[in-house]
């Protein structure tokens, strides 16, 4: 069994019943009423095909990918004197 790689997207939209149609481009995680938005996962090698093809959904306002793979995740302790 292969671990795929995933983006996160957290997709801006202007219609909360419009944005259900959004499973079918990858994995609905959260949807916030009262924010109006959709984070899914998607497939990161397509990621960027899925990306252009959200944008020109006419309910999204904005798509914004995860910055997780950015932020290191290697901590130090503090050295105490």
């Amino acid at each position: 069994m292969d671990i795929v790689e995933r983006l996160g997207l957290a997709v801006w939209v202007k219609d909360l019943k419009a944005a259900r149609s959004l499973g079918r481009l990858g994995n609905i995680h959260y949807i916030s009423k009262r924010l109006k938005y959709v984070y899914l996962y998607v497939d990161g090698k397509t990621s960027d095909q899925v990306i252009r093809r959200i944008e020109k959904l006419p309910f999204v306002k904005r798509v914004e990918p995860s910055q997780r793979m950015n932020i290191s995740l290697e901590f130090s302790r503090p050295v105490h004197s």
